[in-house]
Order: structure tokens, then C-alpha cells, then sequence
């Protein structure tokens, strides 16, 4: 059965059978669309004071909606304007019933429309517009973010695409969107992300139970969805019981693999090796005293990882582009051992990426940015198509990174993360999160939840640390965070 929760997130495809499952079991569209237009006057009242609005109504079921946001504005007495795009007369089903009840003028879709206005509500498309926004329509989205007046946006800003987030001829920024049931993929995938503003879901009557039918497989990255698999601390517990992740590190960079081995030791790995060359060992142990090294000379790196107790490894982090790397990155996959591969050992197989494919067997997470991700993939879709193809191109959870990460598990679940602010623009900050994930994996987590946990506890410590955030303050800052979950 299909666990249903608030972070589910649906395709513009999804909320249309949830719309019409909700009407099959009962509940009249009109009613639907009642309730919609109401919860949209209700959280407009929320946030602004009485005020002129004009609302404008485009020539489907969004426009029905801010048929209905006007007839309750004008009975609260809030000065209303109402415009059009097309003829009264060529609306359909429940938008048509709603604009008869409006009782004040209907004004053609016109720029002028907006003079002396200070509230937009935008109802012209919602989240199903299927082509570019041109026309007068294009003209008064761009007066509205020229002039920057306040914009309330129904379901989705106009010209966002519900399922990309891509912006289609235009968009206009809003304040808030008030979205109904579940959000969007489009509320969290960028630019629409931005465009959104404040994004409050409401009930409109749509029964849960239709989710069972519809079985998302996509959702917005939170606690709830991967809580129950994170690791939890017993009184039997010892170090190695905890497991032994180990690091490959780097000759040149060797920050990246200490941010990474403090980022698994805070996570609850029990114990952290860093396997290096030799030459190197006095930087590495001049770190942090409880993180172990392992000299790489006389022995290899395959008897670095070789002691069935070092269940996780991880490669990558500084470790330069190398045939070096490419043999770790292989001797870790051909282990199976729990596998994070990031950075330098992705770009080192930009030349053949399906011999790292073939060498995936065990639980196995890929750490692409952009960059690294284009040199592996097919980047012509948008993020969330791509990173769900190369999950199953792979055989390896993918964590596509960025504001709107993006992380996708093989059998096709999807989940998008939307804490993370600017401030993880900052040197390190990837490898910190590698090592995060890493430090999970090591416990026992599954590598799609531990993916998902590792990012989201990345962004919320980013988040609540605020300005100034440098890479070693998320591992500093992590312990806070724990405690809170």
C-alpha cells in the first residue's frame, strides 16, 4: 500500500486523476473549485490588508478559481478588478458556471489593467500551460515584474511549467502561490522554485485515499520519508559496530578528504581512515586526532579497504584526475562495499563512463554537480528526467546537486530537496556533504535514504547557521541539528 504523506509531491498528470478520483468518490468539481477559490481568498486575507486587486482569469479551470476569489473579494468590500484573456462566452463546465455567478465587470485582458493596482491574483494558467506565453499575456507578466507589484499566483505562477519548473515565455514573480492538495514538482525545481515565492498548499476536499491509486513517486525531501532508517545509538554499541568508513585521500588538496572524514565521525561513523600516499602522511595526521591514516606505498589501496570491519568508502574528494583514482573508484565498486563516488573520481570516467557503470554492484551513491554530471550523462531533458535516467543508466543512486538537488534512486523514486540556501556556495561544502552520506551509509542506511538525509541535514544546518557559513561549520554544526530530529 502506497504510505501517503505530505511531502509527495505530484505531476501536472497526478493531480489531474486526483482531481477526478475525488469526483468519481463523490465530491462534486464544482464543489472542487469552490473550495479552491475560497482557500485562496482565505490565505490572501492572511497576508495582505485590504487593498485594490485585480485578478486575472485565463480560459480554463485557474480562471474558474480566480472567478471565485473575486466574488468572495467583492463581498469582504475589497475594491476588485476582474479581466479576461478570451470571451465570457467560450468558458466551459465549472469555470463557466462560476463566471456567471460573478456579478461585476469582466474587463479584456489589457496592460492598462494593472494601473493603480496593488494586488495581482494571477489565475490565467496554473501548472497545465502545454505552450510559451506570448501575446498580451506575456505583456502584462512583464508590466507586473517591471513595476514589482505584489503577485499572488494560483497553483503555480503562469508560465511555469508544473512538472520542470522551466519558464515557458515568461512568469511573474510571486510572493506567494497557493497551491491545492500537494505541491508540484514545479514548486521545487528552479527557476520556478523562485518564481513561487511562499508556497502554502490547502485542502480543497480531495480525499488521501486517491494517492493509493495514484502511487507518486516523487516527493519532497524530508525527515518523515528516510527518520525511521537513520541509525540509532544503543548502549551495546561499539566503535566498530558503528562502522569503519575510509576515505581516499588526495596528495595535493587534503582538505577535502579531512572536511569529508569529520563530516562521517559527526554523522556516528565509528571510526574514519584516510588511505593516502605516504609522502602525505604528516598533513593528514596533523588533523583531527580521531581520524586514522593509512599510508598507501607498500600496501594498496585494496588492502586499505581489504578488512571486512571498513564497510564504506568513499572516493573522490581532492583526489585529482588521475589513473590513481580511477583504479580506487574500481576497487571500491568491485568490493561492493558501500560506495560514495564524487568529484575527481566522476570526472576521471568522463571519457568512458559506462566501464564505472559496469563496475556498480553494491550500494553505490554518484555526487554529480552539473559540470560532472553532464560529463557522464545525457543532459537533454530536464533535472529531474535526467537524474532519474541516470539512476537507472548507473544502477546507482544519483544526488545531482544544486539549489534544487535532485535525488534519484534506480527503481524510479524521486526525491527533491528544498533547504538548502545560498550560503553552501562555499569551498568544501560538497565534500562535507559526500561525507555525510558516507557516514550513514557505513551504520547501515540504505544508500537512497541516506542520500536524502545526508542532504537535507546539510541544508537545514546551512540554513539555521545563516550568514557566513564556511564548510566546517555544518560538520560543527551538525550535533544541533541531530538532537533536534
Amino acid at each position: 500500500m502506497t504510505q501517503i504523506t505530505k511531502s509527495q509531491l505530484l505531476t501536472v498528470e497526478e493531480m489531474g486523476r486526483a482531481d477526478a478520483l475525488a469526483v468519481k468518490a463523490g465530491v462534486p468539481s464544482l464543489e472542487l473549485m469552490e473550495n479552491a477559490g475560497q482557500s485562496v481568498f482565505k490565505t490572501l486575507r492572511q497576508h495582505w490588508t485590504r487593498r485594490r486587486v485585480v485578478v486575472l482569469c485565463g480560459p480554463g479551470n485557474n480562471g474558474g478559481d480566480g472567478f471565485v476569489v473575486a466574488r468572495y473579494l467583492n463581498a469582504a468590500g475589497w475594491p476588485v478588478t476582474l479581466g479576461l484573456l478570451g470571451e465570457i462566452k467560450k468558458l466551459k463546465g465549472d469555470a463557466k458556471a462560476n463566471a456567471k455567478k460573478w456579478e461585476g465587470e469582466v474587463h479584456s485582458l489589457d496592460v492598462s489593467l494593472l494601473n493603480e493596482t496593488e494586488l495581482v491574483v494571477d489565475a490565467l494558467f496554473g501548472a497545465g500551460l502545454a505552450r510559451d506565453i506570448g501575446g498580451v499575456t506575456k505583456d502584462i507578466i512583464n508590466e507586473i515584474n517591471s513595476r514589482n507589484l505584489e503577485c499572488l499566483a494560483i497553483d503555480l505562477p503562469s508560465g511555469v511549467d508544473g512538472d520542470t519548473g522551466q519558464v515557458q515565455g515568461g512568469a511573474p514573480q510571486a510572493q506567494l502561490t497557493v497551491t491545492f492538495f500537494r505541491k508540484k514538482l514545479g514548486h521545487l525545481l528552479l527557476p520556478g522554485r523562485a518564481l513561487c515565492g511562499e508556497v502554502q498548499v490547502t485542502d480543497i476536499g480531495i480525499p488521501e485515499t486517491v494517492l493509493e491509486k495514484i502511487n507518486p513517486s516523487n516527493a519532497e525531501n524530508a525527515p518523515a520519508n528516510w527518520l525511521d532508517h537513520l541509525p540509532e545509538q544503543s548502549l551495546s554499541d561499539h566503535k566498530y559496530s558503528r562502522g569503519h568508513v575510509v576515505i581516499s585521500g588526495g596528495s595535493e588538496m587534503t582538505g577535502a578528504a579531512r572536511l569529508a572524514a569529520r563530516a562521517a565521525r559527526r554523522l556516528g561513523a565509528g571510526l574514519v581512515t584516510i588511505a593516502a600516499d605516504e609522502h602525505v602522511k604528516d598533513i593528514y595526521l596533523a588533523g583531527d586526532p580521531g581520524c586514522m591514516f593509512s599510508p598507501l606505498g607498500d600496501q594498496t589501496f585494496e588492502d586499505a579497504i581489504s578488512d571486512s570491519r571498513r564497510n564504506a568508502v568513499l572516493v573522490g574528494p581532492g583526489n585529482g584526475i588521475t589513473d590513481e583514482t580511477r583504479h580506487r573508484t574500481i576497487t571500491a565498486l568491485r568490493a561492493k562495499k558501500a560506495t560514495v563516488i564524487d568529484a575527481d573520481a566522476l570526472t576521471i570516467f568522463a571519457d568512458d563512463p559506462v566501464s564505472l557503470f559496469n563496475w556498480i554492484k553494491g550500494p553505490t551513491v554518484l555526487t554529480p554537480h552539473e559540470g560532472e554530471f553532464a560529463r557522464l550523462f545525457d543532459n537533454r531533458d530536464d533535472k529531474l528526467t535526467n537524474a532519474r535516467n541516470a539512476a537507472q543508466q548507473s544502477g546507482a543512486v544519483v544526488l545531482l546537486k544544486g539549489a534544487d538537488t535532485v535525488i534519484a534512486e534506480p527503481d524510479g523514486r524521486v526525491a527533491i530537496n528544498s533547504n538548502a540556501p545560498a550560503t553552501l556556495a562555499t569551498a568544501g561544502s560538497g565534500d562535507v556533504l559526500a561525507g555525510l552520506i558516507t557516514g550513514l551509509m557505513a551504520q547501515g542506511m540504505p544508500a537512497f535514504e541516506a542520500a536524502c538525509a545526508g542532504a537535507w541535514l546539510h541544508g537545514e544546518v546551512a540554513r539555521q547557521f545563516g550568514a557566513g557559513l564556511i564548510a566546517e561549520d555544518i560538520t560543527e554544526n551538525i550535533p544541533k541539528v541531530l538532537t533536534a530530529l
